[in-house]
Parts: structure tokens; sequence; C-alpha cells
């Protein structure tokens, strides 16, 4: 069953927020190149709210998503996002009904 989770952070500027980025940009590099189980990793700016981000991310399955977590480039971005940040929110997701892309599985 896939696996979702929304993330909120609220940098502490302007200047934070684009440091928080820079960061996620190149754990995204590694999230491309190495994992097939996520679906979706997309970083939002909310409009009139220069200093948040809202990350959406959609796995193929919850081990799918400990996959993710276990990454050193994800890991490296877990250290280091806080010395940016004043609040994170986190809301985890389990699928009821829509439509996303296929699943690695499901292509095949």
């Amino acid at each position: 069953m896939p696996y979702g989770l929304v993330v909120r952070f609220t940098a502490r500027d302007a200047a934070a927020a684009a440091a928080l980025d820079q960061l996620a940009a190149e754990a995204l590099g590694g999230i491309k190149a190495a994992e097939p189980g996520t679906l979706v990793y997309v970083n939002h700016l909310p409009v009139d709210e220069p200093a948040v981000r809202v990350f959406y991310e959609l796995y193929e399955d919850r081990e799918a998503f400990l996959y993710h977590e276990e990454q050193p480039y994800v890991q490296r971005f877990l250290a280091e996002r806080e010395q940016y940040l004043i609040s994170t929110e986190v809301t985890f997701l389990d699928e009821v009904a829509g439509k996303r892309p296929l699943s690695a599985r499901e292509r095949y």
C-alpha cells in the first residue's frame, strides 16, 4: 500500500530557507538515482510564505520509506536541516484513494 507524508518546515528567515532548499536539492540527486520506491518527492514554496517549505513525499510502501530514511544523503539532510529551522510539522499518510504514478511493481 502506498505510504506518504507531508512535512512543513518553517525556516528562521529567507536565507535559511534558501540554504534548506540547497540541502534538499543535494539529497534529491541521491533520491532520483537510487530510490525506485520513492514515487514523489517534491519541495513546495507556499505562496506568500517565503520562509516556509512544504515537502510532499509518496513511497511505494512503508518499506520504501524506511529504505529512503536509511540512505546517507537523507541522513545528512536530517542532521543538517535543524540549523535552518524554527519548526517542523510532519503528517504521515495512508492512501485511501486517488490517482498517483505507477509503482515499479505495477509497471512490470
